[in-house]
């Protein structure tokens, strides 16, 4: 199964949870799986329309799913998903 880093600002809705294995073949499928098993975390990661919010970055062993297929890009049993949110600064 694939795991899922979860980072800081998620783990209060993961149970304290800092990774979890997921079921899921694409990363859409990885992230729907997380946020039925943690519902509070849906919010967090799409908008309405079901994309991921734009202040969340999701990386497939290192490389940005948004130039890789994005929710459609294929997840391997051993992949690692990362999710990290954007920091913004002034």
């Amino acid at each position: 199964m694939p795991s899922v880093k979860i980072p800081p600002v998620l783990r209060q809705h993961t149970d304290g949870q800092t990774e979890v294995e997921l079921d899921g073949s694409t990363i859409g499928e990885v992230l729907q799986s997380l946020t039925t098993a943690h519902p509070e975390t849906r919010p967090q990661l799409f908008g309405e329309d079901g994309e991921l919010n734009r202040f969340v970055n999701v990386y497939l062993n290192d490389e940005d799913v948004r130039v890789l297929g994005g929710l459609g890009t294929a997840v391997g049993e051993t992949d690692t998903v990362m999710i990290l949110p954007a920091m913004a600064g002034g």
